[in-house]
């Protein structure tokens, strides 16, 4: 905590005068060459706002550009982006006046969309007095990816998943993909295709599924997947949402520490406690329907309907663990609560409607839309006893955030979420809260101090009863998995490098200090320092490569290879998806 007062005064003290220039260069260039191609002229802002606009200009630099350093027959395989679909997303209408908090909305959509590196969308001189232009500038994504996700700790991998995608079919915004997964236990393949404007139309589709099997045995072991169809709030002012979808997963589950299953001590009377492996099988099967409407303009209320029914079933396998106490004992205190229930959810959303373009804190010097100001969310899912042998609950969650940016580039933002339920003949129970603080200095002389604080409780939680922390996942230098509990205290602090532009190759460093702990009971905090090497195409991705290496400077070391971790996103984005839905 003293670190995190020390980062608050310095971005209460330092001189805005020392905030640098947003790091927008790549970005400039490519709207200096579609004024030179158009011989259109910027118009400020400020001036154009209220004035007619007489038209609509789509400049769409293909993969390879003018200043790219890569062969042009990577043109030839890629479809550009069409300009209809570049169009239908502009909020702005020729005849109508301009609006920079429409044009701003336009570019958050286009970026949304992830069809586009680069989106840029500003006013022009009219061809007539007293009119502009609206000047959209896109820059194509690399379409045909190959959507690698992965995490590696040492020569430990963890995770990799690859889909294959044309995630711009035909250059009609259409996304048609593979699912090739590969975890410790088992690999995956599937497919999925999407559709974000249905026949034209502002409905989205979205479908896929895959088959899971063993990777020892080689046998099937389940399925997984999901279909929706819905409406989304696709403009601040749009009034109406709705979605409705199914989902399944049909799998064995199994919990690592490291490469091996998580195994758990029996309680016995013997001299030796039987070590329990921690895995199970899945039997998930959802439905629902949800409408919202939105309401307000500077400030947004969206208050929302649902319905929906779900199985949740959990149960040790007998070919692994047999015994019916030890089974009786894993679903008593370490498996996530099997449920039938149907439910009525009712939620409210509310958050003041003001964006900041930032960069360097997620996407890596590309452009970042950060809502700012207050945020709240409250949920409640009413589960009456329709079913047979259900007991009646209901849940209630609230999320609420505030960021606010500081000094030109700073950034401060306080996350909090909290869910209780309450069951007949039970009481309250399912009890969790989780707070995040993340603190960004302003860029001075190239480097920026970014810090995270975490903090995850769970009392008597139905869902997750086992959080482990160590290796990427927050505790760079650490073997994967090394801490277990209910509890998690996490604190992250970098300073990165700007980065350098090397032929397009955004480049970067960052020195890091991590201290955590994961426990059900007093555990001394491990503390590990490192340094990481941080690079993004953004051709062809929007999220950098993070290759981070530490050493732990309390606790047991892992081999030097052990020490080295590598994934997608900078850290920050590594947090409990419990903030962002606090209703399971």
């Amino acid at each position: 905590m003293p670190l995190l007062l020390v980062l608050a005064l310095v971005l209460l003290t330092l001189p805005a005068r020392a905030a640098a220039q947003e790091a927008e260069g790549y970005e400039v260039r490519l709207v200096a060459r579609a004024m030179a191609a158009t011989g259109l002229k910027a118009v400020p802002p400020e001036e154009a706002e209220g004035r007619a606009v007489d038209g609509i200009h789509v400049v769409a630099e293909p993969i390879v550009g003018p200043a790219d350093p890569y062969p042009e027959p990577l043109n030839w395989v890629h479809v550009r982006t069409h300009e209809d679909v570049v169009r239908r997303e502009v909020l702005l209408a020729q005849g109508q006046p301009f609006s920079a908090r429409l044009a701003a909305e336009t570019e958050r959509n286009l970026r949304r969309l992830f069809l586009f590196a680069v989106s840029r969308v500003l006013p022009v001189q009219g061809a007539e007095p007293g009119t502009v232009g609206v000047l959209v500038v896109t820059k194509d994504l690399w379409s045909l990816r190959l959507n690698s996700d992965y995490r590696t700790v040492g020569p430990l991998l963890q995770y990799l998943r690859l889909r294959p995608s044309e995630t711009n079919l035909a250059g009609r915004a259409q996304q048609l993909s593979l699912d090739l997964g590969l975890e410790l236990d088992t690999f995956r393949m599937g497919a999925a295709f999407a559709e974000p404007r249905l026949w034209g139309s502002r409905l989205a589709l979205s479908s896929g599924a895959a088959l899971v099997w063993n990777r020892a045995s080689g046998v099937l072991e389940g399925t997984v997947g999901r279909a929706s169809l819905s409406q989304p709030l696709y403009s601040l002012a749009t009034p109406w949402a709705f979605s409705a979808g199914v989902a399944w997963t049909f799998r064995r589950a199994r919990v690592f520490q490291g490469a091996e299953v998580l195994t758990l001590p029996y309680p016995s009377q013997d001299a030796q406690e039987a070590l329990v492996p921690l895995q199970y099988d899945v039997r998930e099967l959802s439905v629902g329907t949800g409408l919202t409407r939105s309401l307000g303009e500077h400030f947004k209320h969206d208050v929302s309907v649902s319905l929906g029914a779900y199985r949740r079933l959990y149960t040790p396998p007998r070919d692994v663990v047999p015994d019916e106490a030890q089974r009786a004992w894993l679903v008593e205190r370490y498996l996530p609560h099997s449920e039938d229930a149907t439910y009525l959810g009712l939620s409210w959303r509310a958050f003041e409607a003001r964006y900041t373009v930032l960069r360097d804190f997620d996407t890596f010097a590309l452009s970042e839309d950060v809502q700012e100001g207050p945020a709240l969310q409250l949920g409640l899912r009413l589960a009456p006893a329709l079913l047979p042998d259900t007991v009646p609950f209901a849940d209630l969650g609230a999320e609420a955030s505030f960021r606010r940016v500081v000094l030109g580039d700073g950034l401060v933002q306080v996350r909090a979420a909290a869910s209780i339920r309450w069951a007949r003949d039970v009481g309250a129970t399912n009890r969790r809260a989780v707070a995040e603080v993340l603190l960004g200095t302003p860029s001075l002389v190239g480097l920026r101090l970014v810090h995270r604080t975490l903090m995850d409780v769970n009392v008597d939680s139905l869902f997750e009863r086992v959080q482990l922390l160590g290796g990427s996942n927050g505790l760079r230098g650490m073997a994967p998995e090394a801490l277990q509990g209910k509890r998690v205290l996490l604190h992250n602090t970098e300073l990165r490098t700007r980065p350098v532009e090397i032929l397009t190759l955004h480049a970067g460093l960052a020195l890091f200090w991590d201290s955590g702990t994961a426990s059900t009971g007093e555990q001394p905090v491990v503390h590990t320092l490192g340094a990481g090497l941080r690079l993004l195409f953004p051709q062809f991705d929007r999220e950098p490569l993070r290759i981070d290496v530490g050493w732990v400077l309390n606790a047991n070391q892992p081999p030097l290879l052990g020490r080295i971790s590598s994934t997608f996103g900078q850290l920050p984005q590594e947090h409990p998806s419990f903030l962002d839905r606090p209703l399971p």
